[in-house]
């Protein structure tokens, strides 16, 4: 028969850990909200940036620029941005991160990563421990850095590991190639585009796209922007899929949590009867002798 005392220990045990689940649950949840909302506004600016990006990208000598050098066939000296999640407790997130940069790491490999988890596991000249604190500001002037680097040849390529939201429940990590520019570039905006131009804007609008001073010169000036953009949704987005993560973790745990109570209380209730129905078959068996 199990023991009364230590089906109560760990009956409060777990009823602990269960609130502990639900106060997480909520506090992931508080923050979907807000971190989606600017996942969204990302999105919207990186989808206006890409398509001048595209337009730039199409014209002759824009093709010759150090943006768009193609990169060694075994990829060359490659800058991975890798962006986990701040804290734990979020399924599978950070592990998918790992798993996925794991496959892109070599020496010839140098990375930066963003997020605490990432900041752990790698180590790099850039760190940013903080994806929920990491500022437009420190998008902006890392990619001004990045793009520099790259146009003066110290690297070959640039790309991002992030978890692109798909919904509450579901969260797919992935790699986005930023430099060189090429069509796989502008996959996400060109997803929005129906016949050619972009949502919103029809063929003749966007035809008459005219460039001052001149393709060249304004196509240096948006590649940081157009990196800036692009690193800073990544970690909007990433940031919105931990939060996502951790809440469907939360409610998966509370569960499972009150699940067990059930289990553990039954065994409780069953041993306890089973106690005082042998103390009174001994009160019974010794007022009989």
């Amino acid at each position: 028969m199990a023991d009364t005392k230590a089906l109560r220990t760990r009956i409060k045990s777990v009823d602990s850990t269960l609130h502990t689940t639900k106060a997480m649950g909520l506090v992931a949840s508080s923050k979907i909200r807000r971190a989606t909302d600017g996942m969204m506004k990302s999105r919207q600016y990186s989808r206006a940036v890409d398509d001048v990006m595209k337009r730039l990208a199409e014209n002759p000598e824009c093709k010759r620029s150090a943006y768009m050098r193609s990169a060694p066939a075994n990829g060359g000296k490659t800058k991975l941005i890798i962006i986990a999640g701040d804290r734990g407790l979020a399924g599978g997130y950070n592990a998918n991160v790992f798993r996925l940069a794991a496959q892109y790491l070599s020496d010839n490999v140098s990375v930066i990563p963003i997020g605490k988890r990432a900041c752990d596991r790698f180590r790099g000249d850039d760190m940013y421990p903080s994806c929920e604190k990491f500022s437009s500001a420190d998008a902006s002037a890392l990619a001004r850095r990045l793009t520099a680097q790259f146009a003066a040849g110290e690297f070959d390529r640039l790309g991002i590991i992030r978890t692109r939201y798909v919904s509450v429940l579901s969260q797919v990590a992935e790699i986005v190639w930023l430099l060189p520019l090429s069509e796989a570039s502008f996959d996400d905006s060109a997803k929005k585009r129906k016949g050619g131009a972009p949502v919103g804007e029809t063929a003749e609008m966007t035809a008459g796209m005219i460039f001052e001073p001149d393709e060249v010169s304004i196509l240096s000036e948006v590649v940081p922007e157009f990196v800036a953009g692009r690193i800073a949704g990544a970690v909007r987005e990433s940031f919105a899929s931990e939060v996502a993560a951790r809440r469907a973790a939360m409610d998966s745990a509370g569960k499972n949590a009150e699940d067990m109570i059930g289990r553990l209380q039954l065994q409780y209730n069953r041993a306890r009867q089973g106690a005082i129905t042998q103390e009174i078959t001994e009160i019974v068996a010794g007022a009989g002798q």
